[in-house]
Protein backbone atom coordinates (compact mmCIF):
# COMPACT_ATOMS: atom_id res chain seq x y z
CA UNK A 1 0.00 0.00 0.00
CA UNK A 2 1.24 3.12 -0.78
CA UNK A 3 2.32 5.42 2.26
CA UNK A 4 2.94 9.63 2.36
CA UNK A 5 3.27 11.66 5.17
CA UNK A 6 3.09 15.29 5.50
CA UNK A 7 5.99 16.37 7.91
CA UNK A 8 5.92 20.21 9.02
CA UNK A 9 8.24 21.74 11.64
CA UNK A 10 5.85 23.84 14.17
CA UNK A 11 7.66 27.06 14.47
CA UNK A 12 5.64 28.79 12.57
CA UNK A 13 2.30 28.55 10.46
CA UNK A 14 1.22 26.57 7.24
CA UNK A 15 2.05 28.71 4.50
CA UNK A 16 1.58 28.39 0.81
CA UNK A 17 4.72 26.14 -0.04
CA UNK A 18 3.93 23.62 2.99
CA UNK A 19 0.47 23.50 2.17
CA UNK A 20 1.27 22.54 -1.67
CA UNK A 21 3.47 19.97 -0.17
CA UNK A 22 0.91 18.41 2.27
CA UNK A 23 -1.77 18.46 -0.89
CA UNK A 24 0.84 16.79 -3.10
CA UNK A 25 1.24 13.93 -0.92
CA UNK A 26 -2.55 13.62 0.64
CA UNK A 27 -3.33 13.83 -3.68
CA UNK A 28 -1.17 10.87 -4.01
CA UNK A 29 -2.10 9.27 -1.30
CA UNK A 30 -5.89 9.02 -2.27
CA UNK A 31 -5.30 8.70 -5.52
CA UNK A 32 -3.77 5.33 -4.89
CA UNK A 33 -6.23 4.41 -2.41
CA UNK A 34 -3.46 4.31 0.35
CA UNK A 35 -2.81 6.14 3.24
CA UNK A 36 -1.40 9.88 4.38
CA UNK A 37 0.07 10.33 7.84
CA UNK A 38 0.44 13.55 9.51
CA UNK A 39 3.42 13.94 11.99
CA UNK A 40 4.64 16.82 13.94
CA UNK A 41 8.32 17.51 13.96
CA UNK A 42 8.71 19.62 17.00
CA UNK A 43 12.47 18.92 18.15
CA UNK A 44 13.20 22.36 17.84
CA UNK A 45 12.55 23.04 20.76
CA UNK A 46 13.49 26.74 20.97
CA UNK A 47 11.49 27.03 18.31
CA UNK A 48 8.38 24.93 18.44
CA UNK A 49 5.26 26.21 19.93
CA UNK A 50 1.89 24.61 20.77
CA UNK A 51 0.31 27.89 19.11
CA UNK A 52 2.17 27.01 15.54
CA UNK A 53 0.80 22.92 15.93
CA UNK A 54 -3.01 24.62 15.93
CA UNK A 55 -2.03 26.79 13.17
CA UNK A 56 -0.63 23.90 10.83
CA UNK A 57 -3.71 21.50 11.88
CA UNK A 58 -6.36 24.37 11.70
CA UNK A 59 -4.96 24.79 7.90
CA UNK A 60 -5.30 21.59 6.85
CA UNK A 61 -7.89 21.03 8.06
CA UNK A 62 -9.88 24.17 6.47
CA UNK A 63 -8.22 22.96 3.17
CA UNK A 64 -9.70 19.35 3.88
CA UNK A 65 -6.70 17.73 3.99
CA UNK A 66 -7.84 14.42 6.04
CA UNK A 67 -5.39 12.68 7.24
CA UNK A 68 -5.49 9.01 7.97
CA UNK A 69 -3.24 8.35 11.15
CA UNK A 70 -1.44 10.99 13.31
CA UNK A 71 -0.89 13.28 14.20
CA UNK A 72 2.20 11.66 15.49
CA UNK A 73 5.20 13.96 17.54
CA UNK A 74 8.71 13.51 17.40
CA UNK A 75 9.34 14.49 21.00
CA UNK A 76 7.04 11.76 22.08
CA UNK A 77 8.96 9.30 20.79
CA UNK A 78 12.69 9.83 22.12
CA UNK A 79 12.95 6.28 23.42
CA UNK A 80 12.47 5.10 19.88
CA UNK A 81 15.57 7.00 18.78
CA UNK A 82 17.80 6.36 21.92
CA UNK A 83 16.90 2.52 20.58
CA UNK A 84 18.04 3.40 17.11
CA UNK A 85 20.92 4.61 18.06
CA UNK A 86 22.18 2.36 20.30
CA UNK A 87 21.70 -0.24 17.67
CA UNK A 88 23.75 2.00 15.50
CA UNK A 89 26.84 2.26 18.12
CA UNK A 90 26.43 -1.60 18.42
CA UNK A 91 27.13 -2.68 15.07
CA UNK A 92 29.62 -0.24 14.55
CA UNK A 93 27.76 1.87 12.15
CA UNK A 94 27.91 5.07 14.51
CA UNK A 95 30.03 6.25 17.45
CA UNK A 96 30.51 9.06 19.98
CA UNK A 97 32.14 12.32 19.05
CA UNK A 98 33.50 14.31 22.20
CA UNK A 99 34.23 17.40 20.14
CA UNK A 100 33.87 20.90 21.48
CA UNK A 101 31.22 23.59 19.68
CA UNK A 102 34.96 25.43 20.06
CA UNK A 103 36.95 22.69 18.74
CA UNK A 104 34.65 22.43 15.84
CA UNK A 105 34.61 26.22 14.99
CA UNK A 106 38.70 26.12 14.93
CA UNK A 107 38.77 23.29 12.81
CA UNK A 108 36.46 25.26 10.32
CA UNK A 109 37.88 28.32 10.40
CA UNK A 110 41.02 26.19 9.19
CA UNK A 111 39.67 24.48 6.50
CA UNK A 112 37.98 27.65 5.25
CA UNK A 113 41.21 29.22 5.57
CA UNK A 114 43.19 26.58 3.33
CA UNK A 115 40.21 26.60 0.72
CA UNK A 116 38.57 23.61 2.00
CA UNK A 117 34.88 22.99 2.19
CA UNK A 118 34.13 23.10 5.97
CA UNK A 119 32.99 19.56 7.05
CA UNK A 120 33.83 17.35 9.94
CA UNK A 121 37.47 15.47 9.92
CA UNK A 122 35.99 11.90 11.45
CA UNK A 123 38.47 12.84 14.44
CA UNK A 124 36.83 11.01 16.83
CA UNK A 125 35.63 8.24 14.50
CA UNK A 126 37.91 5.41 15.16
CA UNK A 127 39.63 7.31 17.96
CA UNK A 128 41.32 5.54 21.12
CA UNK A 129 41.06 8.52 23.30
CA UNK A 130 40.01 8.42 26.62
CA UNK A 131 36.86 10.47 26.43
CA UNK A 132 37.62 13.92 28.58
CA UNK A 133 35.14 13.99 31.68
CA UNK A 134 32.08 15.88 31.95
CA UNK A 135 31.53 15.90 28.13
CA UNK A 136 28.28 14.94 26.72
CA UNK A 137 28.87 13.56 23.42
CA UNK A 138 26.58 13.37 20.27
CA UNK A 139 26.24 10.31 18.22
CA UNK A 140 27.31 10.44 14.84
CA UNK A 141 27.10 7.76 11.58
CA UNK A 142 30.33 6.27 9.97
CA UNK A 143 28.80 7.83 6.60
CA UNK A 144 30.56 5.55 4.21
CA UNK A 145 34.41 6.90 2.87
CA UNK A 146 33.85 5.82 -0.74
CA UNK A 147 31.35 4.76 -3.08
CA UNK A 148 28.53 6.93 -4.06
CA UNK A 149 24.39 7.49 -3.09
CA UNK A 150 22.66 6.88 -6.31
CA UNK A 151 18.73 7.41 -6.21
CA UNK A 152 15.73 7.75 -8.69
CA UNK A 153 13.97 10.97 -7.57
CA UNK A 154 10.59 10.76 -9.25
CA UNK A 155 10.25 14.60 -10.27
CA UNK A 156 14.24 15.72 -11.06
CA UNK A 157 15.38 11.70 -12.58
CA UNK A 158 18.57 10.27 -11.17
CA UNK A 159 20.62 11.79 -8.47
CA UNK A 160 24.24 10.55 -7.91
CA UNK A 161 26.37 12.01 -4.59
CA UNK A 162 30.01 10.68 -3.98
CA UNK A 163 29.72 9.57 -0.20
CA UNK A 164 33.50 12.04 -0.02
CA UNK A 165 30.55 14.90 -0.36
CA UNK A 166 29.48 13.59 3.35
CA UNK A 167 30.44 13.82 6.66
CA UNK A 168 29.76 11.69 9.59
CA UNK A 169 26.07 13.48 9.62
CA UNK A 170 25.68 14.13 14.07
CA UNK A 171 22.57 11.47 15.17
CA UNK A 172 21.66 12.63 18.38
CA UNK A 173 22.92 15.60 19.69
CA UNK A 174 24.44 16.11 23.08
CA UNK A 175 20.83 16.58 24.75
CA UNK A 176 19.49 13.50 23.22
CA UNK A 177 17.58 15.09 20.66
CA UNK A 178 17.11 13.88 17.61
CA UNK A 179 18.71 15.57 14.67
CA UNK A 180 15.97 16.38 11.57
CA UNK A 181 17.82 13.74 9.40
CA UNK A 182 17.71 11.11 11.95
CA UNK A 183 15.13 11.82 13.28
CA UNK A 184 12.70 12.08 9.75
CA UNK A 185 14.07 9.02 8.56
CA UNK A 186 13.45 6.59 11.38
CA UNK A 187 9.97 7.95 11.33
CA UNK A 188 9.51 7.33 7.48
CA UNK A 189 10.73 4.03 8.19
CA UNK A 190 8.62 2.77 11.49
CA UNK A 191 6.04 4.29 9.72
CA UNK A 192 6.16 2.34 6.82
CA UNK A 193 6.57 5.26 4.20
CA UNK A 194 6.74 4.03 0.80
CA UNK A 195 6.62 7.74 -1.07
CA UNK A 196 8.21 10.45 0.82
CA UNK A 197 7.10 13.87 -1.01
CA UNK A 198 9.07 17.35 -0.19
CA UNK A 199 10.35 20.69 -1.35
CA UNK A 200 13.59 20.29 -3.07
CA UNK A 201 15.24 22.16 -0.58
CA UNK A 202 15.52 18.74 0.93
CA UNK A 203 17.78 17.19 -1.51
CA UNK A 204 20.99 17.08 -0.23
CA UNK A 205 19.37 15.58 3.38
CA UNK A 206 18.07 12.83 0.99
CA UNK A 207 21.55 11.14 0.26
CA UNK A 208 22.27 10.96 4.11
CA UNK A 209 18.87 9.39 5.19
CA UNK A 210 19.86 7.07 2.65
CA UNK A 211 22.85 6.08 4.05
CA UNK A 212 21.08 5.68 7.22
CA UNK A 213 18.71 3.32 6.14
CA UNK A 214 21.66 1.61 4.15
CA UNK A 215 23.44 1.23 8.12
CA UNK A 216 20.00 -0.46 9.74
CA UNK A 217 19.94 -2.72 6.27
CA UNK A 218 16.43 -1.04 5.96
CA UNK A 219 14.59 -0.71 3.14
CA UNK A 220 14.63 2.32 0.77
CA UNK A 221 11.10 5.09 0.06
CA UNK A 222 10.80 6.41 -3.29
CA UNK A 223 11.23 10.13 -3.24
CA UNK A 224 9.85 12.72 -5.22
CA UNK A 225 11.21 16.13 -4.52
CA UNK A 226 8.88 19.21 -6.03
CA UNK A 227 10.62 22.01 -7.00
CA UNK A 228 9.86 25.26 -4.98
CA UNK A 229 7.58 28.18 -5.21
CA UNK A 230 8.80 31.70 -6.61
CA UNK A 231 7.36 34.68 -6.24
CA UNK A 232 6.13 36.77 -9.69
CA UNK A 233 9.51 38.63 -9.75
CA UNK A 234 11.33 35.14 -9.80
CA UNK A 235 12.52 35.59 -6.33
CA UNK A 236 12.06 32.54 -3.46
CA UNK A 237 8.24 32.80 -2.23
CA UNK A 238 8.07 35.31 0.81
CA UNK A 239 5.61 37.45 2.85
CA UNK A 240 5.91 40.15 0.36
CA UNK A 241 4.78 37.62 -2.23
CA UNK A 242 1.74 36.19 -0.32
CA UNK A 243 3.26 33.43 1.70
CA UNK A 244 1.02 34.41 4.32
CA UNK A 245 -0.65 32.03 6.85
CA UNK A 246 -2.79 29.82 4.71
CA UNK A 247 -5.59 30.84 7.78
CA UNK A 248 -4.80 34.25 6.34
CA UNK A 249 -6.37 33.22 2.56
CA UNK A 250 -9.31 32.83 5.20
CA UNK A 251 -9.75 35.89 6.51
CA UNK A 252 -9.19 37.36 3.43
CA UNK A 253 -12.35 35.55 2.23
CA UNK A 254 -10.93 32.93 -0.14
CA UNK A 255 -12.53 29.98 -0.40
CA UNK A 256 -10.73 26.13 0.37
CA UNK A 257 -11.28 24.82 -2.98
CA UNK A 258 -9.86 27.88 -4.59
CA UNK A 259 -6.85 27.82 -2.86
CA UNK A 260 -6.58 23.59 -2.89
CA UNK A 261 -7.27 24.51 -6.90
CA UNK A 262 -4.44 27.06 -7.44
CA UNK A 263 -1.90 25.08 -5.26
CA UNK A 264 -2.38 21.86 -6.98
CA UNK A 265 -1.78 24.23 -10.61
CA UNK A 266 1.25 25.53 -9.00
CA UNK A 267 3.40 23.10 -10.50
CA UNK A 268 1.39 20.32 -11.55
CA UNK A 269 -0.86 20.06 -14.47
CA UNK A 270 -3.58 17.72 -16.16
CA UNK A 271 -3.63 18.95 -20.36
CA UNK A 272 -4.64 22.62 -19.97
CA UNK A 273 -7.26 22.20 -17.23
CA UNK A 274 -7.56 25.16 -15.18
CA UNK A 275 -10.51 24.56 -12.81
CA UNK A 276 -11.04 21.62 -11.50
CA UNK A 277 -12.74 19.86 -8.63
CA UNK A 278 -11.00 17.78 -5.57
CA UNK A 279 -12.40 14.54 -7.18
CA UNK A 280 -11.00 15.55 -10.75
CA UNK A 281 -7.52 16.27 -8.92
CA UNK A 282 -7.60 13.36 -6.77
CA UNK A 283 -8.36 11.04 -10.09
CA UNK A 284 -5.79 13.04 -12.64
CA UNK A 285 -2.92 13.47 -9.75
CA UNK A 286 0.02 11.82 -10.97
CA UNK A 287 4.09 12.59 -10.07
CA UNK A 288 5.16 11.99 -13.68
CA UNK A 289 3.30 15.37 -13.98
CA UNK A 290 5.09 17.95 -11.58
CA UNK A 291 6.73 20.60 -13.35
CA UNK A 292 10.51 19.89 -12.69
CA UNK A 293 11.02 23.76 -12.90
CA UNK A 294 9.69 26.16 -10.29
CA UNK A 295 5.94 27.50 -9.88
CA UNK A 296 5.71 31.62 -9.98
CA UNK A 297 3.08 32.61 -7.44
CA UNK A 298 0.58 34.83 -8.91
CA UNK A 299 -1.86 36.55 -6.54
CA UNK A 300 -4.18 37.55 -9.34
CA UNK A 301 -4.86 34.45 -11.24
CA UNK A 302 -5.35 33.07 -7.40
CA UNK A 303 -7.91 35.80 -7.09
CA UNK A 304 -9.34 35.39 -10.95
CA UNK A 305 -9.64 31.92 -9.44
CA UNK A 306 -12.02 32.52 -5.98
CA UNK A 307 -14.36 34.82 -8.03
CA UNK A 308 -14.82 31.81 -10.63
CA UNK A 309 -15.41 29.85 -7.60
CA UNK A 310 -17.74 32.09 -5.62
CA UNK A 311 -19.67 32.53 -8.97
CA UNK A 312 -20.86 28.78 -8.56
CA UNK A 313 -20.55 28.75 -4.94
CA UNK A 314 -23.76 27.55 -2.75
CA UNK A 315 -25.61 31.02 -1.85
CA UNK A 316 -26.35 29.64 1.73
CA UNK A 317 -22.77 28.33 2.41
CA UNK A 318 -22.09 32.02 1.05
CA UNK A 319 -24.26 33.87 3.60
CA UNK A 320 -22.90 31.76 6.65
CA UNK A 321 -19.42 32.74 5.44
CA UNK A 322 -20.05 36.54 4.58
CA UNK A 323 -21.75 37.04 7.92
CA UNK A 324 -19.02 37.32 9.84
CA UNK A 325 -17.77 40.11 8.05
CA UNK A 326 -20.63 42.24 7.91
CA UNK A 327 -21.10 41.69 12.04
CA UNK A 328 -17.77 42.96 12.07
CA UNK A 329 -18.73 46.09 9.86
CA UNK A 330 -21.89 46.95 12.09
CA UNK A 331 -24.20 45.13 10.30
CA UNK A 332 -27.33 43.20 11.90
CA UNK A 333 -27.94 40.58 8.91
CA UNK A 334 -31.16 38.96 10.79
CA UNK A 335 -33.35 41.94 11.86
CA UNK A 336 -36.86 41.65 10.91
CA UNK A 337 -37.80 43.25 7.61
CA UNK A 338 -33.99 43.19 6.29
CA UNK A 339 -33.50 41.30 2.93
CA UNK A 340 -32.48 37.41 2.98
CA UNK A 341 -28.40 37.16 3.07
CA UNK A 342 -28.84 34.47 0.54
CA UNK A 343 -30.84 36.57 -1.66
CA UNK A 344 -28.26 39.38 -1.41
CA UNK A 345 -25.38 37.25 -2.35
CA UNK A 346 -27.14 35.66 -5.08
CA UNK A 347 -27.46 39.08 -6.41
CA UNK A 348 -23.89 40.14 -5.56
CA UNK A 349 -21.42 36.99 -5.89
CA UNK A 350 -20.61 37.65 -9.69
CA UNK A 351 -19.52 40.93 -8.85
CA UNK A 352 -16.71 40.05 -6.06
CA UNK A 353 -13.20 38.33 -6.42
CA UNK A 354 -13.72 37.28 -2.51
CA UNK A 355 -16.35 36.77 0.67
CA UNK A 356 -14.71 40.14 1.84
CA UNK A 357 -15.20 41.72 -1.33
CA UNK A 358 -18.98 40.36 -1.14
CA UNK A 359 -19.24 41.42 2.51
CA UNK A 360 -18.22 44.84 0.95
CA UNK A 361 -20.12 45.01 -1.66
CA UNK A 362 -23.56 43.56 0.38
CA UNK A 363 -23.45 46.32 3.48
CA UNK A 364 -25.68 49.15 2.00
CA UNK A 365 -28.50 46.02 2.09
CA UNK A 366 -27.99 45.80 6.24
CA UNK A 367 -27.04 49.72 6.97
CA UNK A 368 -27.51 53.28 5.39
CA UNK A 369 -24.24 54.09 3.75
CA UNK A 370 -23.93 58.12 3.03
CA UNK A 371 -23.11 59.32 -0.59
CA UNK A 372 -19.59 61.10 -1.04
CA UNK A 373 -20.31 64.85 -1.42
CA UNK A 374 -18.69 64.44 -4.64
CA UNK A 375 -21.68 61.79 -5.79
CA UNK A 376 -24.02 64.51 -4.04
CA UNK A 377 -22.84 67.56 -6.00
CA UNK A 378 -22.96 65.99 -9.41
CA UNK A 379 -26.09 63.68 -8.82
CA UNK A 380 -28.52 65.35 -6.47
CA UNK A 381 -29.10 68.49 -8.61
CA UNK A 382 -32.46 70.93 -9.31
CA UNK A 383 -32.71 68.61 -12.21
CA UNK A 384 -33.39 65.60 -10.89
CA UNK A 385 -35.54 66.59 -7.74
CA UNK A 386 -38.68 66.50 -9.35
CA UNK A 387 -38.66 62.84 -11.00
CA UNK A 388 -37.53 61.80 -7.31
CA UNK A 389 -40.23 62.93 -5.86
CA UNK A 390 -42.17 61.68 -8.60
CA UNK A 391 -40.65 58.48 -8.42
CA UNK A 392 -41.21 58.31 -4.39
CA UNK A 393 -44.79 58.64 -5.25
CA UNK A 394 -45.04 55.55 -7.67
CA UNK A 395 -42.48 53.32 -5.66
CA UNK A 396 -44.92 54.02 -2.47
CA UNK A 397 -48.00 52.01 -4.32
CA UNK A 398 -46.15 49.73 -7.09
CA UNK A 399 -46.24 46.46 -6.94
CA UNK A 400 -42.88 45.60 -5.31
CA UNK A 401 -41.04 43.48 -8.12
CA UNK A 402 -37.99 44.52 -10.24
CA UNK A 403 -39.47 44.83 -13.25
CA UNK A 404 -42.64 46.99 -11.96
CA UNK A 405 -39.81 49.16 -10.06
CA UNK A 406 -37.72 49.42 -13.56
CA UNK A 407 -41.05 50.54 -15.03
CA UNK A 408 -41.51 52.56 -12.42
CA UNK A 409 -38.08 54.25 -12.76
CA UNK A 410 -38.72 54.55 -16.25
CA UNK A 411 -41.74 56.20 -16.89
CA UNK A 412 -40.59 59.05 -13.83
CA UNK A 413 -37.35 59.93 -16.15
CA UNK A 414 -39.86 59.84 -19.49
CA UNK A 415 -42.37 61.98 -17.79
CA UNK A 416 -39.95 64.58 -17.05
CA UNK A 417 -38.04 64.42 -20.07
CA UNK A 418 -34.96 62.57 -18.97
CA UNK A 419 -32.79 59.63 -19.75
CA UNK A 420 -33.37 56.71 -17.41
CA UNK A 421 -29.64 56.96 -15.86
CA UNK A 422 -30.41 60.81 -14.83
CA UNK A 423 -32.72 59.30 -12.44
CA UNK A 424 -31.82 56.07 -11.76
CA UNK A 425 -28.01 57.61 -10.70
CA UNK A 426 -29.22 59.86 -7.87
CA UNK A 427 -31.72 57.19 -6.63
CA UNK A 428 -28.87 54.63 -6.18
CA UNK A 429 -26.75 56.84 -4.62
CA UNK A 430 -29.86 57.85 -1.86
CA UNK A 431 -30.60 54.02 -1.30
CA UNK A 432 -26.88 52.85 -1.63
CA UNK A 433 -24.59 55.08 -0.82
CA UNK A 434 -22.59 54.40 -3.75
CA UNK A 435 -22.72 54.59 -7.56
CA UNK A 436 -21.68 50.52 -8.02
CA UNK A 437 -24.03 48.09 -7.47
CA UNK A 438 -26.16 45.83 -9.46
CA UNK A 439 -29.45 46.56 -11.26
CA UNK A 440 -30.82 49.00 -8.90
CA UNK A 441 -34.14 47.73 -9.58
CA UNK A 442 -33.07 44.50 -8.29
CA UNK A 443 -31.28 46.14 -5.60
CA UNK A 444 -35.03 47.89 -4.34
CA UNK A 445 -36.94 44.75 -4.50
CA UNK A 446 -34.57 42.85 -2.26
CA UNK A 447 -34.11 45.82 0.12
CA UNK A 448 -37.81 46.12 0.14
CA UNK A 449 -40.25 49.06 -0.31
CA UNK A 450 -40.58 50.05 3.35
CA UNK A 451 -36.57 50.54 3.54
CA UNK A 452 -36.15 52.13 0.40
CA UNK A 453 -38.37 54.91 0.83
CA UNK A 454 -37.17 55.42 4.64
CA UNK A 455 -33.85 56.11 2.73
CA UNK A 456 -35.08 58.63 -0.40
CA UNK A 457 -36.97 61.09 2.67
CA UNK A 458 -33.60 61.09 4.56
CA UNK A 459 -31.83 62.24 0.59
CA UNK A 460 -34.23 64.65 -0.41
CA UNK A 461 -32.86 67.66 1.83
CA UNK A 462 -30.01 67.35 -0.25
CA UNK A 463 -31.70 67.82 -3.27
CA UNK A 464 -31.51 72.06 -4.18
CA UNK A 465 -35.25 73.43 -4.72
Amino acid sequence: MIRTRFAPSPTGYLHIGGARTALFSWAYARRHGGKFVLRIEDTDLERSTVQSTQAILDGMAWLGLDYDEGPFYQMQRLARYHEVAEQLLRSDKAYYCYASKEELDTMREQQRAAGLKPRYDGRWRDSKQTPPAGVKPVVRLKNPLDGEVTFNDLVKGEITVANSELDDLVLLRADGVPTYNFGVMIDDLDMNITHVIRGDDHVNNTPRQINILKALGAPLPQYAHVPMILGPDGERLSKRHGAVSVMQYREDGYLPEALINYLARLGWSHGDEEIFSREQLVEWFDLSSINRSPGKFNPEKLQWLNQQYLKTADNARLAELVTPFLEADGCNTSGPGLPKLPNVVNLLKERVSTVAELADAAVYFFRPLEPADEFKAQHFTAEARLPILDLREKLATVEWDSHAIHDAIKNAATAHGMKLPKVAMPLRGMVTGTAQTPSINAVLELLGREETLKRMDAQLAGFPA
